[in-house]
């Protein structure tokens, strides 16, 4: 993926609306509407977000379709941009994307793909494209080697310089507490998906041969099943110094086994994302060094993009991918931060080099997702 661009700049402070957290089961009712366009005689038609699943992770992001929504004035143009949870299958998105693409007022579509080689997802995807809807993915992205035609843009993190981030940033702590050598584990709902094999061979790349990457577990978003692989993983390799949580759930079902099993003294526990209770996990010491996307920025920068697709504002576009027709440059990222305790981190920015993310103590990303009303990211 190309070098992560987009900053973490201040934005005006954010009201979250109480249908961030409704249950897919209503998606309609997620997002924006306003009585102005409701009493429209013109109908209103929606951009969706389908996510790969429900988690915190999604309605940070919801918050910042929000924002987005106000920010292009939506309303004002007949739209409104809704958020659907998935169900954590493939099959639902397949469904999902049927019955979108027989719904008049579906205007865009934005889709974190679940399997990066579904050609199930990338056919319904190009049926929608195909009645004029506009596509795009956001957070998980298809196999771009096979399937890149199935849409023309991507917002998210950039997975693989985001893997790195989290080896270099690992590779510092073990050597910190003198384990020069050791295995690893790394776990993920699903390992096929897009970023979940981008962030697992980043962080194999930068943690460096010394250390062993011992197995790769996935739980098909099952919590139950993901507590349980990291038991496993305990049992089956007595060698261990690290593990590594891809998905946001991962992060708190590591601490929860590490502290059951009291192994906290012989492992490192790196981790994706930033649920409420990986952060309180963070903050009792039983989390070395999270890497954080940000979800809300995406959520703000796929209102700005199906807009701009929709009304034909080559411009923004423009803005957005300066780099359209070379490598990589239908991909427009949004950033990342390095968390770390505040007391005593054994990784400091020197030992994770490179532009494009920030390291922040904890404390001061905790004020952060309070300016916008957030508990997760």
């Amino acid at each position: 993926m190309n070098a992560v661009r987009a900053t973490w700049a201040a934005a005006a402070v954010l009201t979250v609306l109480s249908g961030c957290s409704k249950p897919a089961a209503d998606p309609a009712s997620a997002g924006t509407s306003s009585p102005a366009a409701s009493s429209s005689t013109t109908a209103v038609r929606r951009f969706v977000f389908i996510t790969n699943g429900d988690d915190p992770f999604w309605d940070a992001c919801n918050a910042g379709l929000v924002e987005g929504a106000t920010r292009s004035g939506l309303a004002d143009k007949g739209l409104r941009a809704v958020m659907d949870k998935g169900n954590g299958t493939a099959q639902g998105q397949i469904e999902r994307l049927r019955q979108l693409a027989s719904q008049a007022d579906v205007a865009g579509v934005a889709i974190s793909v679940i399997q990066a080689e579904n050609a199930a997802i990338v056919e319904e995807m190009k049926n929608l494209a195909a009645k004029g809807v506009k596509v795009i993915t956001v957070d998980g992205d298809v196999n771009r080697a096979t399937f890149r035609d199935a849409r023309p843009y991507y917002i998210g993190t950039d997975n693989i310089v985001g893997g790195r981030l989290l080896g270099a940033a690992a590779k510092a702590i073990l050597a910190a507490r003198g384990k020069t050598s050791g295995a690893y584990v790394q776990f993920a709902g699903f390992a096929d998906n897009d970023n979940s094999r981008a962030r697992m061979n980043g962080f194999k790349e930068a943690v460096g041969e010394a250390y062993k990457e011992a197995d790769r577990m996935s739980d098909e978003m099952d919590l139950a099943r993901a507590r349980d692989n990291v038991r496993t993983a305990l049992v089956n390799h007595p060698d261990l110094v690290a593990l590594v949580g891809i998905w946001a759930y991962n992060a708190p079902a590591i601490a929860e086994v590490v502290e059951e099993r009291k192994a906290r003294d012989r492992i490192t526990t790196v981790t994706f994302d930033a649920q409420a209770v990986a952060i309180e996990r963070m903050a009792a010491g039983q989390i070395d060094a999270m890497v954080v996307q940000n979800p809300f920025e995406m959520g703000i920068q796929t209102v700005r993009l199906l807009l701009a697709m929709q009304e034909g504002d080559d411009a923004t576009i423009k803005q957005m991918f300066p780099n359209a027709g070379q490598p990589d440059g239908d991909i427009h990222t949004t950033g990342l931060r390095l968390i770390v305790p505040d007391d005593n981190p054994l990784v400091k920015p020197a030992d994770v080099p490179g532009t494009g993310h920030e390291t922040m103590p904890l404390s001061k990303f905790r004020e952060w997702l309070a300016t916008y009303g957030l508990s997760s990211s």
